[in-house]
Parts: C-alpha cells; sequence; structure tokens
C-alpha cells in the first residue's frame, strides 16, 4: 500500500477513485469527506467494546478482540469492496491508524491496489482549516430580505461567475421562515466539509461570490476565518422596491402551511415586538399574506441596516434591481 499527503489523496478524489472511510458509522455522519463511501472496520457498538477494552485492560486485548470481531467480515468486506468496480481504492480512517491498515491489508492482498491518506481524517480537516486561514479573493451580495439575492447569485453562475452558494450548502435559507423550509440540516463539521468541497472546485486565483450571511446559517456555523474574510470583503448592495420584495417573500414562503408561518413569527416576537407578532400572526390566519410580510420586514430591515452600517468602507455601490431585469443586473455585476 502507498500513503499519500492530503493534497495528493484530494488530486485523487477528483480523478474518480473511490474513497472508503474505516471509521464508524457514527463517526462518518457526524462529518466525513464528500463523495466519500461508509466503509467501516468497526460498527459503533464494537468500537465502542474495543476502546473499552483498550482503556481498563490493554493494547493487546483489544486488539485480539478487534481481530475476533473482524473474522467473520473479511469476505463481506471484499465482496462489498469488489461493487465499487474499481481495483485502485483510497483509503482514511481517523488519524491513519490501525483500522485502515487493517482494511488496507485486506484489500491489497486479494488484488486492490490502495493508497492511504497520511494523517486520515484528521489530516483533512487540518488542510480545510489550512485553507481558511487565507481563502481567495471574495465578493459579497448583500441587500434586504427579499432582494432576490439567491436568484441573483445563480443567474451569475450561469453567466460565468464563481459562485458558491451557502444557504444550499448549510440546506437553509437563513431565517427563522427559511427553517420551515429546510429538509433537515447537515451537522456543521459536514456543512465545513462541504463548503472546502466547493472552493477547492474553483479557480482559486479569480474571485468567488458568496451571498451575505450570518457566521450560523440555521443551526450550521460557518469557518470564522472565512467569516472574518467576508465582513471584510467588497460588498456590493443589492437594492428591491420594497413591494417587489414582499411579492418575493410570499412566493417563496406563501406555499409553507399556515400553523407553520405562526410558528415561525411567534419565534422573533422578541425582536419583532408582541404586539406586531400578533398583527402578523392575525394576518397570515386570515390569509393576507402580503401584509404579513410587510409587517415582518420591519424587523428584518431594521436587523439589516445595523449589520450593513458596520460594514460602510466595505460597500462598493448601491445596485438597484426590478424583478426584470435579473439577468441584466448579473452581467453588471459580474463586469464590476
Amino acid at each position: 500500500m502507498k500513503v499519500v499527503g492530503v493534497q495528493e489523496f484530494l488530486k485523487l478524489k477528483k480523478e474518480a477513485i473511490p474513497v472508503l472511510d474505516t471509521r464508524s458509522p457514527a463517526e462518518f455522519l457526524s462529518g466525513h469527506i464528500p463523495g466519500s463511501i461508509s466503509f467501516p472496520l468497526f460498527n459503533n457498538e464494537e468500537r465502542a467494546t474495543i476502546g473499552t477494552i483498550y482503556k481498563q485492560e490493554n493494547k493487546k486485548k483489544a486488539i485480539k478482540t478487534g481481530l475476533e470481531m473482524i473474522g467473520p467480515k473479511m469476505t463481506g468486506f471484499i465482496e462489498k469492496a469488489e461493487a465499487l468496480g474499481s481495483t485502485s481504492l483510497l483509503m482514511h480512517c481517523w488519524r491513519g491508524g490501525m483500522r485502515s491498515q487493517s482494511m488496507a491489508w485486506l484489500l491489497e492482498l486479494y488484488g486492490f491496489n490502495i493508497q492511504l491518506l497520511q494523517g486520515g481524517y484528521k489530516a483533512f480537516r487540518n488542510a480545510l482549516l489550512d485553507y481558511f486561514d487565507a481563502p481567495p479573493a471574495l465578493k459579497i451580495l448583500s441587500g434586504a430580505t427579499g432582494s432576490m439575492k439567491t436568484r441573483l447569485l445563480h443567474e451569475m453562475q450561469s453567466l460565468g461567475a464563481q459562485v458558491v452558494d451557502l444557504e444550499k450548502l448549510a440546506n437553509h435559507q437563513g431565517s427563522s421562515f427559511g427553517y420551515q423550509l429546510s429538509s433537515g440540516q447537515p451537522s456543521t463539521e459536514q456543512f465545513q466539509n462541504d463548503l472546502f468541497e466547493a472552493f477547492l472546485q474553483l479557480d482559486q486565483s479569480q474571485p468567488i461570490w458568496l451571498e451575505d450571511e450570518s457566521f450560523s446559517i440555521g443551526k450550521v456555523k460557518l469557518i470564522e476565518p472565512l467569516y472574518r474574510k467576508m465582513q471584510l470583503s467588497p460588498h456590493y448592495l443589492v437594492m428591491l422596491p420594497k413591494e417587489e420584495r414582499i411579492a418575493v417573500l410570499v412566493e417563496s414562503y406563501g406555499k409553507i402551511p399556515r400553523e407553520n408561518l405562526v410558528q415561525a413569527t411567534w419565534q422573533i416576537s422578541k425582536r419583532l415586538g408582541q404586539e406586531s407578532s400578533r398583527e402578523a400572526v392575525e394576518k397570515i390566519q386570515s390569509g393576507k399574506l402580503e401584509e404579513a410580510a410587510a409587517i415582518i420586514l420591519t424587523y428584518y430591515d431594521k436587523a439589516y441596516k445595523t449589520g450593513i452600517q458596520k460594514k460602510a468602507s466595505q460597500i462598493v455601490g448601491e445596485f438597484h434591481l426590478t424583478i426584470a431585469d435579473l439577468r441584466d443586473l448579473a452581467k453588471k455585476l459580474i463586469n464590476h
């Protein structure tokens, strides 16, 4: 077997060589290299048992117990690897230790060409943190709630701009109401892994467009150095008339069940105010969604104004938009 560093490992991964993660299913679920395949040497219960024996008794006893567990599963490991249809495989565990080495020994004995990640998954995470300590140049699309920033970014991407959609990776539209459209978020660790993967696909010598976001997007968190870089990067303010913003919001969130919209409204009631919250809820329940949106925007607009004033020195300019000229503005921003 060959042991390779993380940069070489990531290059090989781009060649569509299967990546096998030999950690336990629980470790994989918490966070894994995007595109990797869970290929555990031990299941969650087995790993816990071996860990207990290692701590309470000794290493040799733990190894013997592990071998007893692995023995009946060896043929299954080989058959599972064969089903991948590749004679070359990339492999790792947590720190490049016994789990990946043991699996690599077995599969290489059978005839596979195995390349191990030096330092394991921990090395991948360290590479991620090192990368975002000095990320590429960024351009930030900012604007009040309902300004069609995400749609505009997608339009820019279709025209050739380098874009990373943070809300898509987080599976969350960044508000109490956006949560109602989410089918479930990844862990913060997995979100950051997916974000690293998205950045690596792009030309590092050219700027990357992101939407202005808080440090937390729903329950997941950005990487701190990236967030700091975002705050100091050029901001392009999208200005959409309020009546059009309301129409955009009703189109986006109007299909959510009314009880969910009510729940989302109460979740921001401390900041919106009890009286305004009650009024907005009454409008939602009576089907007057445009009026409800107008009330709710008073909170979001106030929060946005406070946030953007802190970044006044980073603002490149204001770019006025209407729903009809989305593509024209996308071209203008790309060429700015």
